[in-house]
């Protein structure tokens, strides 16, 4: 990947960012089968034709910074950082994952740090991390340490200490923990299969005729009815159906200068998040989309 400093910020801020990894054959990361199999693939084939601006990638310097405090920490004399687990996933494909700390007391904890959005945690929007966790937690244990426990510490860079209230976080920092059962296992490696099972396949195939990456993996949120008042552009609700949005305009005797709009469906990732936006063909058939509206806006 080529990085860019459009800011000519100082080089310090480019090494950190930069890397030289590089990809190999039939070996993927836990973090890397989170991600759309398309994504995935798309990521690994184009790397070297991608490009992304130091400036885009600032917060990777607040994640490596914290991963390396907690690493010069001393911890306790059991604990395990930074280890790297590779399993065999069968016909020469391997599953490669890096967890931050494991302690083996207690039944085994398996524990990952991450500088995330207080959002995130507002909405508990944290299944990604459990399963991250959780595919670690088999691993150790497929490697022969137990583990049944995964804990992640959440750092919040957007944290407002004046706006705590229900449900935001007290403290800019937040610990999220699970329990694993035995159906969780089972659960994972059948998920694990599935998804070696689908690169596989997705291997053999070229870039436009590899599957769509999912609603949940492109960020969709579906098409809304928005109750528009005159010519604002904030909407005063929004509906998930049109009937709903006529009956509310309805029930609540609003006059002519309000208007029910249509909004359609949005991929959040796609447009926004995505590094391979620009090669995936539904990533510029989206783009190419939200370009062409804004011009007619």
């Amino acid at each position: 990947m080529k990085i860019n400093n459009k800011l000519a910020l100082p080089q310090a801020f480019v090494d950190a960012v930069s890397g030289e990894y590089r990809y190999k054959d039939k070996q993927y990361s836990v973090t890397s089968l989170l991600k759309g199999v398309r994504e995935n693939l798309l990521t690994r084939r184009h790397h070297d034709e991608l490009e992304s601006d130091v400036a885009d990638m600032i917060w990777l310097i607040f994640g490596s910074a914290v991963h390396k405090i907690a690493e010069q920490s001393n911890g306790l004399a059991s604990d395990e950082k930074e280890q790297k687990l590779i399993l065999d996933m069968g016909d020469g494909y391997k599953l490669s994952g890096i967890f931050d700390l494991y302690n083996p007391d207690n039944g085994g904890v398996v524990t990952d740090y991450k500088t995330a959005s207080v959002w995130k945690g507002i909405y508990k929007d944290t299944d990604d991390w459990r399963k991250q966790l959780l595919i670690y937690a088999y691993m150790l244990n497929k490697l022969g340490k137990k583990c049944s426990k995964g804990q992640i510490v959440a750092l919040y860079k957007d944290h407002k200490k004046g706006e705590v209230n229900y449900g935001y976080p007290e403290h800019p920092v937040q610990v999220f923990e699970w329990e694993f059962r035995d159906q969780d296992f089972i659960d994972i490696e059948l998920w694990l299969n599935s998804r070696f099972t689908e690169i596989k396949l997705a291997e053999t195939l070229r870039d436009d005729e590899l599957s769509l990456c999912t609603d949940k993996e492109r960020w969709y949120r579906g098409e809304k009815w928005a109750v528009m008042e005159g010519t604002r552009k904030k909407a005063t609700k929004l509906f998930e159906t049109e009937n709903e949005a006529i009956k509310w305009v309805r029930d609540n005797e609003l006059d002519v200068k309000y208007q029910i709009v249509k909004r359609d469906g949005v991929n959040a990732k796609c447009q926004e998040y995505c590094s391979v936006k620009h090669i995936c063909p539904f990533g510029k058939e989206v783009n190419a989309k939200q370009k062409n509206t804004s011009i007619s806006d």
